[in-house]
């Protein structure tokens, strides 16, 4: 008997559909067209120009764009650099910051009325030798003349009583202010050391007898009227310098005439001058 055996067909291999190959060889095509139409286009440099500015103001690039701008769009986009074109005078100060240096120093000046500069003119002339002698000194800021009597000069140490050298010095001094008006504020003024003295409670007392003594000067030949003239004891407040040494406690001791908003007659000076006030 014979035995029929079944004969199975050979499978067949997977084969690609047959629709792809239409499908790549028309992305293919379209690809080749659309690289065509970029081939002839014609690039718009000002638009180009607008657009890498805003990218640069964005980024914050320094470069800057150069005006011949050739080659194809993709040598634009390959090339290393974008420069941006130099911005004009009015672009330049709107993008400018301005910076303001907060440690420069003041160096406004400040003004310094005809009558403060009078009167400290004529004191340093009538003062010229006591000034230069070191006896005292005639300052001024903007709106008063102060004149500095050291305690070696005027009084004897722990005593209110003035020398009587000092005596003509002081009646020249009122000599100038007869012709001037201003308020005559008279101040004592000694160191930090406590004051050992049966006569002085403490230094206030001996600043307040010493200030009183120079307004009993200014006022007793009644060419300065007593209403103008005020007396102060200060003590060791308002130190000139730190009472460290026998050296600033001697500079500390002293006596001050201010004379505050002074107006002289036959002024040197016909209105305010501005002068340059140091500390």
């Amino acid at each position: 008997m014979q035995t029929i055996r079944k004969t199975s067909k050979p499978r067949q291999k997977n084969h690609t559909p047959a629709w792809i190959v239409t499908f790549a060889d028309l992305a293919t095509l379209l690809l080749t067209f659309f690289i065509l139409l970029l081939s002839f286009a014609e690039m718009d440099i000002e638009k180009y120009r607008a657009m890498a500015n805003s990218m640069s103001d964005a980024f914050g690039s320094a470069n800057v764009l150069s005006d011949d701008i050739g080659g194809s769009p993709i040598t634009l986009v390959e090339s290393d650099t974008v420069s941006l074109p130099e911005p004009t005078d009015s672009q330049a100060r709107e993008r400018e910051p301005e910076f303001i240096d907060e440690r420069a120093p003041d160096t406004a000046t400040t003004v310094v009325s005809g009558g403060v500069i009078d009167l400290a003119s004529r004191m340093i002339g009538e003062l010229e030798n006591e000034v230069a002698s070191g006896a005292l000194s005639v300052d001024y800021d903007k709106n008063k003349v102060v004149i500095r009597f050291s305690e070696e000069a005027t009084f004897r140490s722990g005593e209110a009583s003035i020398k009587p050298e000092m005596i003509p010095i002081i009646e020249r001094v009122v000599g100038v202010l007869a012709g001037c008006t201003g308020d005559v504020l008279v101040s004592g003024y000694t160191d930090d050391r406590p004051i050992s003295s049966s006569r002085y409670r403490s230094n206030w007392d001996l600043s307040a007898a010493r200030a009183v003594s120079v307004v009993h000067e200014l006022v007793m030949s009644q060419q300065v009227p007593a209403e103008r003239v005020v007396a102060a004891g200060r003590a060791e407040t308002n130190a000139l310098a730190p009472n460290d040494t026998p050296e600033n406690r001697a500079l500390n001791r002293r006596v001050e005439i201010a004379i505050r908003d002074p107006e002289c007659g036959e002024s040197i000076s016909t209105g305010d001058l501005p002068v340059e006030i140091r500390p």
